[in-house]
């Protein structure tokens, strides 16, 4: 069995002319789409939380002796020593 209820909302004029104009050229009525568009938020927002990487971090003293902090060039040198790279 299908419920409905009546309600009133405050809307601006403009939105409500460019939705009137939507649902006309679409053959269908404003209260079908702000039905639609409130089905859909809805749906977004029930949707699970997006995604969040884990936290990957490692116990460690920092950059080791002899490589300057920060100096990348080094250490992809160090890292691609006897690599052929």
């Amino acid at each position: 069995m299908f419920v409905s209820m009546k309600t009133t909302l405050e809307l601006p004029d403009t939105l409500v002319e460019e939705a009137s104009a939507v649902a006309s050229r679409d053959q269908t009525s404003l209260q079908a789409l702000v039905e639609e568009g409130l089905r859909h938020v809805l749906e977004e927002r029930r949707s699970p939380a997006s995604f969040r990487l884990r936290r990957a971090t490692f116990r460690g003293q920092g950059v080791q002796p002899g490589i300057p902090e920060g100096d990348w060039t080094a250490i992809r040198e160090i890292l691609y020593e006897g690599r052929g790279a």
